[in-house]
C-alpha cells in the first residue's frame, strides 16, 4: 500500500518515496517551554504521532525526533516576571509538557533534543555557512544573507515583499537585507549566552532547529512537521540555512503541515478568554476522547474545537467501548479500507468512518486493531469506564440524558434487553438510575 502525503513543498499530495526504505527519519518542531500547552499545541503532537504509528507499520525501522525550545526571549521574561530562573521554568514546563501529551496517548520521541545541549552544532552550522559565503557579521550579530540562496520562498511561495514584512526581527541598520536573518545574537551580563566566535551570546530561533534535526537524522531525512504558522519564516529560514550549509543536501524531502485550530469559531487569545490549556481539560475529560477529537478532523484543514465535538467523541468512545466489552477477547487485524484512508494524507475522519462500518458489521477485533493506529480503543473497557466515572465531577450531562431516553424509549417498546444495556452502560460511567412514578432519577455515584 503506497502512502501519499501532503508535501508543501510543492503543494501537492505525493507518493512517499524514503530515502532508505530500511530506515525514515521524521523531525517535528516541539514547544517552547515557557508555559502551559494548549489544545492548538496538542494538535499537531498527536497528528504527528499517528503519522509515526502508520510508518512504523509501514517501514522496519524509524526514529522520531522533536526538540525542546528552551532558548527564548519568551523564557527569559517569563523569568523575569516570576523571579524564577530560567533552568527551573524550561524544567517545570518540559515536564509538564511531556506528562500532558502522555496523557493524550502521545508516544515520547526517539529523540528530544534541548536547545541549550546542541549550541555547539549550532556554532559549527554558523561556521560553515560564513565560510561558503552565506552568513556575515554585524556588531556582535551574525546574519543570513537571504539574497545569496536563489530558491528563498520556495516552501511558503511569498514574494519579496511579504518576505520582508514577516521577518520576526525588526529591520537593523547592520543588515545587508532587509530580509536577512538572525543565526547569532550577543547576550548581555543578565541574559543566558554561551562563548563562541563572535563573541559571548545565544543562537536565533531558526538555527536551533536547523542543527538538532541534523544533529539525529544527518543533513538529509524525509519529513519535516510542524505547525502551519511555522511554514514562515521558521522552516523557509531553516531550508535556506540547511541546504547552504552544506552545499549538496535537500535537508527534508516532505514537508507536512497541519492547519489551524479555532475554539467554537473564535480565535484563541487571552483576551478573549478562550485559551483551553490541555492541563485544565485533562481534570474533566479522559484524554483519549481529547485525542479522539482532535482526529475527527483532517490533519491539514482548519479545526475549529468545540465542546459538542468532544462530547460526541466521548459518545463514539464509549460505544466503541461497549461494542469491545461485549464481545470479549476477539482477533482482528487492520481493515484495508481504514489502512487506505490513513494512507492518503492520513485521512482520519475518512479512517473513523471506516471504524463505524466495523462496528455495525461486528468486526470488533477489526476495531480494535485497526484503532491502535490511531492510537484510541487501547485500554480495556473496564479502565474507560473507571477514567469516566473518575471524572464524574464534570459528568456529561447531555450524554446521560440522551442515554435515558433511549432507555426510556426501550422500555416502552418493551426491549428489556436494551434497555438493561443502557442501564449497565450508565452504571459503568458511574451513574445510578433509579425508576419512580414520576419517572426515571438519576445521581452520579
Amino acid at each position: 500500500m503506497t502512502l501519499k502525503l501532503t508535501n508543501s513543498l510543492g503543494r501537492h499530495k505525493q507518493d512517499f518515496i524514503p530515502l532508505n526504505p530500511d530506515h525514515i527519519g521524521i523531525y517535528v518542531c516541539g514547544p517552547t517551554v515557557y508555559n502551559y500547552a494548549h489544545i492548538g499545541n496538542a494538535r499537531p503532537s498527536v497528528a504527528f504521532d499517528v503519522l509515526r504509528s502508520l510508518l512504523k507499520t509501514l517501514y522496519p525501522k524509524v526514529t522520531f525526533v522533536s526538540n525542546i525550545t528552551d532558548i527564548d526571549d519568551k523564557i527569559m521574561a517569563a523569568a523575569k516576571e516570576t523571579g524564577e530562573p530560567i533552568s527551573s521554568i524550561t524544567e517545570k514546563f518540559t515536564a509538564i509538557y511531556n506528562a500532558d501529551m502522555e496523557a493524550l496517548g502521545v508516544t515520547p520521541p526517539d529523540h528530544q533534543p534541548r536547545a541549550t545541549d546542541t549550541v555547539p552544532e549550532m556554532i559549527t552550522l554558523i561556521e560553515n555557512l560564513i565560510a561558503r559565503g552565506h552568513a556575515y557579521t554585524a556588531e556582535g550579530h551574525v546574519l543570513f544573507n537571504v539574497p545569496s540562496y536563489k530558491d528563498y520562498g520556495q516552501l511558503s511561495g511569498r514574494n519579496r515583499d511579504e518576505q520582508i514584512a514577516g521577518a520576526r526581527v525588526d529591520v537593523a541598520p547592520y543588515k545587508k537585507d532587509p530580509a536577512d536573518f538572525v543565526l547569532w545574537k550577543p547576550s548581555s551580563d543578565d541574559q543566558p549566552g554561551w562563548d563562541s566566535p563572535w563573541g559571548r551570546g545565544r543562537p536565533g530561533w531558526h538555527i536551533e532547529c536547523s542543527a538538532m534535526a541534523e544533529k539525529f537524522l544527518g543533513a538529509d531525512f524525509d519529513i519535516h512537521g510542524g505547525g502551519l504558522d511555522l511554514t514562515f519564516p521558521h522552516h523557509e529560514n531553516e531550508i535556506a540555512q540547511s541546504i547552504c550549509a552544506h552545499g549538496n543536501t535537500h535537508f527534508a524531502r516532505y514537508w507536512i503541515h497541519n492547519g489551524f485550530l479555532t475554539v467554537e469559531g473564535e480565535k484563541m487569545s487571552k483576551s478573549v478568554g478562550n485559551v483551553l490549556l490541555v492541563r485544565d481539560m485533562l481534570e474533566h475529560t479522559p484524554g483519549e476522547a481529547i485525542r479522539f477529537a482532535l482526529l475527527t478532523a483532517h490533519y491539514r484543514a482548519p479545526f475549529d474545537w468545540s465542546a459538542r465535538g468532544l462530547d460526541e467523541a466521548m459518545r463514539t468512545l464509549t460505544k466503541f467501548y461497549d461494542l469491545i466489552d461485549a464481545a470479549g477477547d476477539v482477533p482482528g487485524k487492520i481493515d484495508p479500507e481504514f489502512m487506505d484512508a490513513l494512507c492518503d494524507d492520513l485521512n482520519t475522519p475518512r479512517a473513523i468512518a471506516a471504524m463505524h462500518v466495523m462496528a455495525k458489521e461486528g468486526r470488533i477485533g477489526d476495531l480494535k486493531a485497526s484503532a491502535a493506529l490511531m492510537g484510541v480503543l487501547q485500554q480495556s473497557p473496564a479502565d474507560w469506564y473507571a477514567s469516566v466515572a473518575a471524572l464524574a465531577d464534570d459528568i456529561d450531562v447531555a450524554l446521560i440524558e440522551e442515554l435515558l431516553a433511549q432507555r426510556i424509549a426501550a422500555r416502552d417498546e418493551k426491549n428489556w434487553a436494551e434497555s438493561d444495556r443502557i442501564r449497565d452502560q450508565l452504571i459503568k460511567m458511574g451513574v445510578s438510575i433509579k425508576d419512580t412514578a414520576n419517572g426515571t432519577e438519576w445521581s452520579v455515584k
